[in-house]
């Protein structure tokens, strides 16, 4: 077997979907799967391209975004190492409904259909997988739905913040992309995030610098969730 497939071995063998599958398997689904490196700000695809397998994150992040009539980006997703996306579209043999772009220097796997249906037929405990992890992905994206139309901006803001504290003694969070991608991941204008941190820091809550945030009462700011 020649190196490049069994580099692609090792980086499948690390992705949850198919770490417990024997060395045999992981041949089948390596033949099917090819290296995507990308630069930072670098295209992966763009919506209406053809979805013809899923991607794997095995290092840095991707966003999947989509452009309005008027030229506004919404971003829909924020995609980090050990997560993947476009499962749900190959299935239903759809173009892609976003476009993805790389945020910094990353490494994906991009694993073909067929390779995946052959595993389907082979294992149903693979579908099982399959399917568990689409339903993650369901729930995830309802919850999102349901947090930007019931909550208020702020709420929105600080529950983000919330989320992203490494421990529960953490008092920092760094924000993986810019204020104006994370406005718009919020579902807000970078004018209204830029002023819910004002107010926030106002309140004697949080300071910020950049990209950096510090929680300076962590119990006060989740009574503001």
């Amino acid at each position: 077997m020649d190196k490049r497939k069994i580099k692609l071995q090792e980086f499948l063998a690390r992705v949850p979907l198919f770490n417990s599958m024997a060395p045999e398997e992981l041949n089948r689904i390596a033949l099917g799967t090819t290296e995507v490196r990308v630069g930072r700000g670098e295209q992966i695809f763009r919506r209406g391209d053809p979805c013809v397998g899923f991607h794997q994150v095995l290092y840095g992040q991707v966003k999947l975004s989509f452009t309005s009539a008027g030229g506004v980006e919404k971003v829909v997703e924020l995609i980090g190492p050990g997560q993947s996306f476009g499962e749900a579209l190959m299935f239903m043999g759809s173009p892609y409904i976003v476009s993805a772009q790389a945020t910094e220097d990353s490494l994906l796997l991009h694993v073909s259909k067929p390779a995946i249906y052959r595993e389907i037929h082979h294992d149903a405990e693979f579908a099982c997988k399959m399917l568990a992890g689409l339903s993650q992905r369901m729930h995830a994206l309802m919850c999102d739905m349901e947090s930007q139309a019931l909550r208020t901006g702020t709420q929105r803001v600080v529950g983000y913040l919330l989320k992203e504290l490494a421990t529960p003694d953490a008092t920092q969070v760094t924000l993986p992309v810019t204020k104006a991608v994370m406005a718009s991941r919020l579902s807000l204008t970078p004018e209204h995030f830029s002023r819910i941190l004002a107010e926030l820091t106002a309140l004697g809550l949080i300071t910020f610098k950049g990209r950096t945030i510090s929680i300076l009462d962590v119990e006060a700011l989740r009574a503001h969730a």
